[in-house]
């Protein structure tokens, strides 16, 4: 029997994000940006918890990352797209990095993983959300 959790947020990354980098694929130099936000549609998804934050991504979404919200130290949000989507970036304990991009909604789901962080660490919310 597995333990409950309430679901957040679950879902891929922005339309908008692949939209947009389709129009610029006319380009031949911004060829690379279209493969990435193609390869970001297809295969990465985003599951974000009471609990922990998953993501599933790699060649045919055969990778999955899981992080707890006590290993978490700080969260940067980065808007794009005018807005709509922007990038999030977690940094762990151990100082590493993970990168969530082409977010929807990423102001509130930046707040809500710091929120969550907050309690689980006992630090101040407005420490961890920059």
């Amino acid at each position: 029997m597995g333990i409950k959790e309430e679901v957040y947020y679950e879902g891929g990354p922005h339309v908008g994000d692949l939209i947009l980098n389709i129009l610029l694929g006319f380009f031949v130099i911004t060829i690379p940006l279209t493969v990435g936000a193609i390869v970001r549609a297809l295969w990465l998804r985003y599951r974000i918890t009471d609990r922990r934050i998953s993501i599933t991504g790699g060649w045919m979404g055969r990778e999955r990352t899981d992080i707890i919200y006590n290993e978490i130290v700080k969260v940067v949000n980065v808007p794009r797209g005018i807005g709509l989507w922007g990038d999030l970036v977690v940094t762990l304990k151990d100082r590493s990095r993970l990168e969530l991009r082409a977010v929807p909604r990423f102001r509130e789901i930046a707040d809500y993983i710091a929120e969550r962080s907050a309690a689980k660490t006992g630090k101040p919310k407005d420490k961890i959300a920059q």
